[in-house]
């Protein structure tokens, strides 16, 4: 079954300032909206919800916490993490394989079909984008 969207999409916010587990509550908060927009079941919505992971994992390690997350459905998955620094996040030089750490946007550029950040007056948010074309196709989970 697949969702039918509004011509300009659809558009879901959660805000995060100050809120505990951040993480885990902005994956329920995608699983949910992905189930709703009929993209859930498939390897795609597992990867998309790794990329909120990641990208708020990065908000909260390394740039003064996260403050909203954005989901907007349409042509593409838009992931948009806001968090409140103008520091562009840098991908990690050289990341070791089996040590922790510098892998989150190694796996973000891998996931996504495109990533990327714009700097506002209040922050930055960190963007990746997912084709729907991929979340309505992906194979299936084996749920």
């Amino acid at each position: 079954m697949s969702a039918i969207l509004p011509a300009g999409g659809q558009r879901r916010r959660l805000a995060l300032s100050g809120v505990r587990g951040a993480v885990a509550k902005g994956r329920d908060f995608t699983r949910e909206a992905l189930r709703d927009w009929g993209w859930d079941g498939t390897e795609t919505a597992e990867d998309a919800l790794l990329l909120v992971s990641e990208l708020l994992t990065n908000a909260s390690l390394h740039a003064d916490g996260c403050r909203e997350l954005v989901l907007t459905a349409g042509e593409t998955l838009r992931i948009e993490v806001h968090d409140g620094t103008t520091d562009l996040p840098l991908p990690h030089p050289a990341p070791r394989r089996g040590i922790p750490g510098g892998h989150g946007l190694y796996i973000v550029e891998r996931l996504s079909d495109r990533w990327g950040t714009r700097t506002h007056e209040r922050g930055k948010a960190v963007w990746a984008e997912i084709e729907a074309s991929r979340l309505k196709s992906g194979r299936p989970t084996g749920r």
